[in-house]
């Protein structure tokens, strides 16, 4: 993995700068060149964008070689193709779509969501007309991704594409089980199906056996136990079966059917294409649609996936449009060399991304390995047994059909939809499948627009309105009709349970609203919860989204309230506006003549005892200067207007039971760090101690503030808080001003120089060669800044240790200390590995920075 780290030799010299270079996995390589110091903190480390192999690439390469060869192998047996072909595509798939797909981890190649298609149009047109549609998809792909519609093809519902991959799952299952069972497969899954019993009725005995083998290997090789199990299963599952049965077919059956592969010499290329110019349009937008889909697909799976394996730096998402050109370009020349359609495979990305690749270089080298093995080992592979191949492909369409999707589908209440779509695909086809999926979406969606219940009950005095389902133009009669059975002079509740409303229904409730109002009756619209839902917000009064900063607030601005000099005054859920010479503001004025009014405050003006010269009282509400004082009494109004009434409960019991956090929590006093945000915690959880770059001074140390030292006694002591948190940033001011500051003259004239010294040690820690650096898990720190700022957390919990009482309860092992950093750009935060050790040099080697993952289980922090 490449990394842009400076030297120690550029540290201590402040103003030399580690200009990045490529660096290997082993060896740090760091050009110098004297420039200005560390540039922008927040920028992302620069180095040069070209092919790097790394020992994490070479070993992955090798276990997805060893995947996609009995793959390959065993889905051209499945499609009816020359075995050849399947070869070629893994190579091209891995090599061309390596080199310029969108996705660098994924690993494409012949795919089993491509194997009933094919194997259709080979039966249909032969096999060089089906590579000519194949170069036609590749084509129509490519220029699919110029235009840009990759993103938009995931549009389709999850239960269509699922239910269309499950029913090619079914569908290769049903032809391999004949070639296992020492039979032929037929032209359909129907067919299939009907054979099966006549099939059954003349089972040999070897292919059976052979293929019940690879069935029971492939199934428990990733489940053997021990130490040995644990070496062997190194091994890919794919790679084990096969050997397992070639090895004893070649004892036990010597006549079994076997792989055979001709001489590249005979290899069929493509010819012009020979057929109705409809039905072969149709089949290249087939071919287009299964292979395009699968590849997104799995292009946005590897991306979850690389996310959270363990250790893994954030990663941006993969470029869409890119894989999409990428893959037609691979599918283009596979056609044209008389290869197999190419497509993103989930069996061999997954195992590429589990073996620890970091980049392309793996796809590639996997491509190369197979253009190898192909050329030279013809023979070995001509060993292969095709049961064992079949039974092979047929487990991987039998995980296509994924119980974990069938579930969420039903959650979703479009289990109807998948049904229908597995059902199309097996009985007519894929694109016929689709097109049944795609209809009974489109009628689910129609049915519950259209199917709204509503009914109405009367309640102890109170007659209540309930609304299931989506209020739309076809359920306003049904909606009058009820509404209208409701006495004019009482007192009803709406309640609507639905997630959409339109024009229509809106004025129908607008208008009955105004009409029983009118006749003395009252009416409130509540939600499904029972919350009162109020009147739809104009724009100018649009509330923001939570932890929007002050500048970004638009809520409540009306056009010209800057020029006019006016005052807003907030009272509750009301805002108001005023000009000073309202008469309003003059009766509140209790100033003596010549003093200005909150608003237009002038130097020298005094104030009544107890005012402040940004506000003043006006009829019980307060009027608010233009201004930051604006913005900071605009956002407490806020706060009392929507946040007080649901935490008002939660701070009484805090303020009769006192406070009781869990933590002690020590971070830096930079705005960007909003704890309670970044550590979803509320009133009550956290005891917070904030100052310039986090800092804990020693004891004892010549002009120590006793401030943060008495924070921590009294949370330790007297709180008795179970742990203790520092939490560092990017980009740190104060760690910046470390870096830049001139060497020591004496007592520092300011008091930021003077608070500075005690992060002094953080500074000569880094610099010291007996100190191994700190580092965020999976890269190095992008610059000094970062790596001084990760180096000072790990040197304040060391501070923290020489405080007694910290010192003691750790003793006694009822506190525990952590290490945090949040970088600020990427809104990521890190957990230091055993924090607990951090810094002591009992912890067993380096200061190490593990990405928290957006998981829902809970995060385990490090400890001893």
């Amino acid at each position: 993995m490449s990394a842009c780290v400076p030297t120690r030799t550029d540290l201590a010299a402040h103003t030399d700068r580690a200009e990045p270079v490529e660096q290997t996995d082993t060896t740090p390589a760091v050009r110098h060149s004297r420039v200005p110091r560390f540039g922008r903190p927040h920028g992302p480390p620069r180095g040069g964008r070209k092919f790097r192999i790394t020992g994490a690439d070479l070993s992955a390469s090798v276990t997805v070689f060893l995947i996609a060869v009995p793959m390959s192998l065993g889905l051209a047996v499945a499609m009816d193709a020359p075995l050849g072909a399947g070869l070629i595509a893994a190579a091209v798939g891995g090599i061309v779509a390596g080199l310029i797909g969108g996705s660098p981890l994924q690993v494409s190649g012949p795919s089993a969501g491509l194997t009933v298609v094919t194997a259709e149009l080979i039966q249909q047109y032969g096999w060089r007309t089906t590579c000519a549609i194949t170069v036609g998809a590749g084509l129509v792909q490519i220029a699919l991704g110029s235009l840009r519609t990759a993103r938009s093809a995931l549009a389709v519902s999850p239960a269509i594409v699922h239910g269309t991959l499950a029913g090619i799952g079914v569908a290769i299952a049903l032809a391999q089980l004949h070639i296992v069972l020492g039979g032929s497969p037929q032209s359909s899954a129907v067919d299939n199906a009907l054979a099966l019993p006549d099939q059954l009725g003349r089972v040999g005995p070897a292919a059976p056996l052979i293929g019940a083998l690879t069935i029971a290997v492939l199934i428990l090789w990733p489940r053997l136990p021990g130490r040995t199990g644990r070496a062997l299963r190194k091994i890919p599952a794919a790679l084990a079966c096969v050997l397992a049965a070639t090895a004893v077919a070649a004892v036990a059956a010597p006549g079994i059917a076997r792989v055979d592969l001709p001489s590249w010499s005979s290899h069929a290329l493509p010819e012009p294409p020979h057929g109705p110019v409809l039905s072969l349009v149709t089949a290249v937008l087939t071919v287009t649609l299964v292979a395009s889909l699968e590849s997104l697909l799995s292009a946005v799976a590897v991306d979850k996936l690389a996310a959270h394996r363990p250790g893994a730096p954030g990663r941006s998402r993969s470029d869409l449009d890119r894989e999409l050109r990428g893959q037609g370009v691979s599918n283009a020349l596979s056609g044209l060399l008389g290869g197999l359609p190419v497509s993103g495979g989930a069996v061999r990305t997954s195992a590429n991304v589990r073996a620890g690749a970091t980049g392309r270089a793996s796809t590639v080298l996997h491509g190369v390995w197979v253009l190898l093995a192909a050329a030279l080992l013809v023979s070995a592979l001509e060993w292969i047994p095709l049961a064992a191949l079949a039974a092979l492909v047929m487990v991987v369409g039998v995980q296509m059909v994924s119980f974990a999707h069938i579930r969420n589908v039903h959650k979703h209440r479009e289990f109807l939809v998948y049904v229908a779509t597995v059902a199309g695909v097996i009985l007519f086809g894929v694109l016929h499948g689709v097109i049944l999926g795609i209809a009974a979406a489109v009628a689910v969606a129609m049915h519950r627009l259209a199917r709204t219940r509503i009914t109405v009950e009367k309640l102890d005095g109170v007659h209540r309105v309930h609304a299931r389902g989506q209020l739309t133009f076809l359920a306003v009669p049904r909606l009058i009709r009820v509404l209208h059975q409701v006495p004019h002079d009482t007192h009803c509740v709406v309640e609507l349970d639905g997630s959409f409303m339109d024009h229509a229904a809106y004025e129908a409730l607008h208008d009955w609203q105004r009409a029983h109002t009118a006749h003395g009756g009252t009416a409130v619209f509540t939600g499904r919860s029972g919350g009162r839902i109020a009147e739809p917000a104009t724009g100018a009064h649009a509330c923001c989204r939570p932890w929007t900063p002050w500048r970004n607030h638009h809520c409540g601005e009306r056009p010209g309230a800057e020029e006019t000099g006016a005052v807003r005054i907030l009272a509750g859920d009301a805002e108001l506006r005023c000009d000073e010479t309202d008469p309003a503001i003059r009766r509140a004025d209790t100033t003596p003549p010549g003093t200005a009014h909150a608003g237009t405050a002038r130097p020298g003006t005094t104030h009544p005892e107890g005012a402040s010269p940004d506000f003043g009282q006006v009829e019980g509400r307060t009027t608010v200067r233009k201004g930051s004082g604006r913005q900071l009494a605009s956002g407490i109004s806020s706060f009392q207007r929507n946040t007080a009434p649901h935490v008002r409960d939660e701070l009484a019991r805090l303020a009769r039971e006192g406070q009781r956090p869990s933590q002690l929590f020590l971070t830096c006093a930079d705005s960007r760090l909003v704890t309670s945000m970044i550590t979803s915690s509320g009133p009550g959880d956290l005891f917070t101690v904030r100052n310039v770059g986090n800092l804990v001074p020693l004891p004892g140390t010549d002009g120590a503030d006793d401030s943060v030292a008495a924070a921590i006694e009294y949370a330790v002591e007297v709180l008795r808080v179970d742990s203790i948190t520092v939490c560092g940033h990017s980009g740190c001011g104060a760690m910046q001003a470390l870096l830049n500051a001139p060497a020591d003259t004496g007592t520092p004239r300011t008091p930021l120089r003077r608070w500075l010294r005690h992060g002094q040690p953080s500074l000569e820690r880094m610099r010291s060669p007996r100190h191994s650096w700190a580092r965020i898990a999976g890269r190095l720190p992008a610059d000094a800044i970062e790596q001084l700022c990760l180096t000072n957390v790990v040197q304040q919990l060391e501070h923290l240790r020489a405080h007694e009482a910290v010192a003691r309860r750790i003793a006694e092992g009822s506190l525990e200390l952590h290490g945090m950093y949040f970088h600020v750009g990427e809104a990521q935060a890190y957990l230091l590995a055993d924090a607990t050790h951090a810094g002591t040099g009992s912890g067993g080697g380096e200061e190490v920075f593990d990405r928290v993952a957006p998981t829902a289980s809970p995060v385990t922090w490090g400890r001893s």
